[in-house]
């Protein structure tokens, strides 16, 4: 009998070859549980067919979906048209090449996959799920701006900044880390740190580990912490830039 594990995988930003590839190497199976962080979108060529893929993975596989920040901003792209130089700058311009070869269907289907995306996930065992940060001292039942459980670094900063040997009980311990048991996060590549596996800090996991760049996807046990990564995403769309 197979036992249920509960997968977190890092940022994709478009990366489907790469993400099929990390999936075989994990052994993914129906019996699994798998939460995806956000970024599904901008970077590599085939957003189109990665969100298609996550649609289809879906029917076969537990799944649950955050929202990243880049699948806020393609969703709003496909819905008003607006213009977004920064966007564009920031991965959008491979997105709006996939989406200009899509039909009319395919785009109002991935715009209600977008608008599905929830903005955190808090898991029984108290371990949460979301793709940026937040703010509130309080926990995430309190933030005042949902934008930021998919734009924030301070929460990594703060992780990162923090002296190891601080106990949870001192008076300066950042009332923001007590609230959970562990935090998983993107967003913030783990290549600025010179690293491309996941990486913890206080009770913060990292697994963005640079896919829209030089590095992986990455696949992490909750559980076990065992971690499967593709090949670096680059090396598989050679003849793109990806957000390099």
């Amino acid at each position: 009998m197979m036992t249920k594990r509960t997968l977190v995988i890092g940022d994709i930003h478009s990366g489907l070859k790469a993400l099929e590839q990390v999936l075989l190497r994990a052994e993914v199976s129906s019996t699994d549980r798998l939460i995806f962080l956000g970024d599904y979108v901008d970077g590599w060529s085939t957003a189109v067919e990665t969100v298609d893929f996550l649609m289809d993975f879906e029917k076969t596989h537990e799944c649950v979906f955050l929202r990243g920040n880049h699948d806020e901003l393609c969703s709003n792209w496909l819905q008003t048209a607006e213009d977004n130089p920064t966007w564009l700058q920031h991965g959008g311009a491979s997105s709006v090449q996939s989406y200009n070869k899509a039909n009319k269907s395919t785009i109002e289907n991935h715009i209600g996959f977008f608008n599905s995306l929830v903005n955190y996930q808090l898991e029984p065992d108290n371990r949460i799920y979301l793709h940026a940060g937040f703010t509130n001292i309080k926990g995430v039942e309190y933030e005042y701006f949902t934008k930021t459980f998919y734009w924030d670094r301070t929460l990594w900063e703060l992780a990162l900044s923090l002296n190891p040997s601080l106990p949870k009980d001192h008076q300066y311990y950042p009332k923001r880390l007590v609230h959970y048991d562990e935090i998983f996060i993107g967003h913030t590549p783990v290549t600025r740190i010179g690293k491309t596996t996941p990486q913890k800090a206080a009770n913060v996991w990292n697994i963005d580990t640079g896919a829209a760049f030089f590095g992986p996807i990455s696949i992490m046990d909750v559980h076990t912490k065992q971690v499967w990564q593709s090949d670096p995403v680059h090396t598989l769309y050679p003849n793109e830039k990806g957000r390099n």
